[in-house]
C-alpha cells in the first residue's frame, strides 16, 4: 500500500495547488465543455419529456426545463415560442445550439430505451445508428390485472390503525411547498401490499414516466444482486477488466484492487471528477450529455487513496459495477435485454425504460423512466424480502448487504449502503431500519419494514430543492400508528 500512500499524498498537495490556482484563476478554461453540457442537459430532458413522458412543449418547459435555472445554467436555451432548438415531431428528435448558443446537441428517442444523446459531430441523420431494443413486453392486460401485478386498484376503506385526516396532512406536506422549487409530481403509500393514497400533479397522471436520475442506481444494484446471488459476481473480488488509459504491466495497476464492493459502497479511492462544482464540466457529465462513452469515462480515473478508505458520491462508480455486470453476462443482447428479464418484466414494471448511452451502455447511474407505481412495485420487492410471486428475485443477504452502512461512512453517519441510502445515526424521528432511494429533483422510494410501508415521492425539483425523504417518512408514519408492519 505504499503506492498508494503515495498517491494520495500527491493527490492532497495537487489538490491544495489547485484550489488555490482556481482562487487566483479568472478564466474558465472549461466554457465550451460547458456550453455544450448546458446544449445536451436541455436535449435530453426536453426530448424525453416529449417522446417519452408524453408532455406537451409548455408543459416541458414549465417544469422539465426549470432544471436549467439562471443560477446553474445560464437558464434553457430559447422559449416555447422558439429559440435556437429544433423539435422534430416525425423523427423524435430535438436539437439544441446554434451560433448565439454553442455546439449543437441532439437527442433522440429510441424504442425500448428512450433518448438517447448523440456526438457533437452527429446529425439526425445518424438516428438510425442509435441502439434500441426490440424485446415484446409480456402479454398481459395490466389494466385488467389487479395491484401489484397489474394497474387495477381497487377502492378500499382504509384500514382501521391509519388516520385519514393524518394521511391527509402527510399528502398536503408533500405537495403544498413552502416554494415553488420544490414540485411534488406524485405520491404513493402502499401499505401491507395495498394503495391508501396516490396523488398527482395537474398534468401528471399513473402513466406519466419521468426520469428517476440516481434512484437508477438502486436499481442497478438490485441487477447486479441477481448474479451475486447466482454466484456470477462476487462482492470481494476485483472488477476484473482493463483500466484507462492503456500502459505497460497493467497486471501491475493498483486499481486492479477495487472490487465491487467498494464501487457499490461508493468507496473505490478514484479521482473525483463530479464533485467541487465539475459535475457539470467533466466526468459523467460527457457522457450524461454530450455523447462520450460511459465505459471509458469510468474507466479512466486515477486511483488517489486506498480502495475501501473514503467515501466519495460519484456517477462512475455505479457505472463500474455496471460495465462488471456487462462483462459477467457475456454478450451484448444477453446485457441489453437483462434489465427487463431479470427484474423488470417480473415485477410488473412495464412502463420503464432503462436508457443508454449511444453504444447501448447504460446510464444505470441515473437515466432510467419510470412511474410512481412502477417504483412501488420495485420498493414492494424490497419489503417482501426479495420475493414477488414466490420466486426469490434477490435474497434477503443482499438486501442485508444494500442496507449495512458502507465502512468508509462509520464516522460521518453511516448514511450510506449498497446505492441505497440509510437513516443517518443523528435522527431519531424515523424507524433507523428505514432506507431510502435517492433522485436528483426529489425522486425518492422509501422502505420502511417495521411499518410495512412503501413511499414513493416524484418531483420536478429545481434551484435550491431540498426535499427531504425522511422528513417525508415522519409525515406518513403519523398516519399509521408505531410499528404496525412488524418487518420482515
Amino acid at each position: 500500500m505504499k503506492r498508494l500512500a503515495l498517491l494520495a499524498a500527491l493527490f492532497t498537495s495537487v489538490s491544495g495547488y489547485s484550489a488555490l490556482a482556481q482562487q487566483e484563476e479568472n478564466f474558465d478554461y472549461f466554457s465550451a465543455n460547458r456550453q455544450m453540457i448546458r446544449n445536451g442537459v436541455q436535449a435530453v430532458l426536453m426530448c424525453n419529456g416529449l417522446f417519452t413522458s408524453n408532455r406537451t412543449l409548455e408543459q416541458v418547459f414549465a417544469q422539465e426545463l426549470a432544471y436549467l435555472s439562471p443560477t446553474r445554467f445560464a437558464g434553457p436555451v430559447g422559449t416555447v415560442n422558439g429559440g435556437e432548438y429544433v423539435v422534430d415531431y416525425a423523427l423524435k428528435a430535438v436539437a439544441i445550439g446554434g451560433p448565439s448558443t454553442g455546439t449543437i446537441i441532439r437527442a433522440a428517442f429510441r424504442e425500448g430505451i428512450g433518448c438517447v444523446v448523440m456526438a457533437p459531430d452527429q446529425t439526425f441523420d445518424d438516428i438510425d445508428s442509435l441502439p434500441s431494443l426490440d424485446l415484446p413486453y409480456p402479454d398481459i392486460d395490466a389494466a385488467t390485472q389487479p395491484w401489484p401485478a397489474g394497474d387495477r386498484v381497487e377502492k378500499m376503506p382504509l384500514p382501521a390503525n391509519v388516520d385519514a385526516k393524518a394521511l391527509q396532512a402527510a399528502s398536503d406536506w408533500a405537495f403544498d411547498r413552502e416554494t415553488p422549487e420544490q414540485d411534488t409530481l406524485s405520491l404513493l403509500v402502499v401499505y401491507k401490499g395495498d394503495i391508501i393514497l396516490e396523488r398527482y400533479a395537474p398534468g401528471i397522471t399513473a402513466a406519466t414516466r419521468t426520469r428517476t436520475w440516481s434512484t437508477a442506481k438502486s436499481i442497478a444494484a438490485t441487477l447486479i444482486g441477481t448474479l451475486v446471488d447466482d454466484g456470477r459476481m462476487h462482492l470481494d473480488e476485483s472488477l476484473g477488466f482493463e483500466w484507462l488509459p492503456d500502459i505497460r504491466s497493467a497486471e501491475a495497476d493498483p486499481r486492479n484492487e477495487i472490487t465491487l464492493r467498494h464501487a457499490l459502497n461508493m468507496s473505490t479511492g478514484l479521482y473525483p471528477l463530479d464533485n467541487q462544482g465539475m459535475e457539470y464540466v467533466t466526468g459523467s457529465g460527457m457522457s450524461y450529455w454530450a455523447g462520450a462513452s460511459s465505459v471509458n469515462g469510468a474507466r479512466r480515473r486515477a486511483l488517489v487513496r486506498e480502495p475501501g478508505s473514503y467515501w466519495d458520491y460519484e456517477n462512475y462508480d455505479t457505472l463500474l459495477a455496471v460495465l462488471a455486470m456487462k462483462n459477467t453476462l457475456g454478450d451484448d443482447k444477453t446485457y441489453q435485454e437483462f434489465p427487463r428479464r431479470a427484474l423488470l418484466d417480473k415485477l410488473g414494471m412495464r412502463n420503464t425504460l432503462v436508457s443508454a448511452d449511444r453504444f447501448h451502455d447504460f446510464i444505470l447511474s441515473s437515466q432510467v423512466y419510470t412511474n410512481a407505481r412502477d417504483l412501488a412495485r420495485f420498493g414492494l420487492l424490497y419489503l417482501q424480502g426479495g420475493v414477488w410471486n414466490g420466486e426469490q428475485i434477490i435474497s434477503r443477504d443482499w438486501i442485508d448487504f444494500v442496507t449495512t452502512p458502507a465502512p468508509a461512512t462509520a464516522g460521518r453517519g453511516s448514511f450510506y449502503g449498497g446505492q441505497w441510502w440509510l437513516v443517518p445515526d443523528d435522527r431519531n424521528d424515523v424507524p433507523d431500519s428505514a432506507y431510502a432511494t435517492s433522485g436528483n429533483r426529489g425522486q425518492y422510494v422509501i422502505v420502511v419494514p417495521t411499518h410495512d410501508l412503501v413511499i414513493v415521492r416524484r418531483g420536478l425539483d429545481y434551484g435550491r430543492q431540498g426535499f427531504d425523504r425522511f422528513d417525508l417518512t415522519r409525515e406518513v408514519i403519523k398516519a399509521i400508528g408505531p410499528n404496525s408492519g412488524g418487518g420482515r
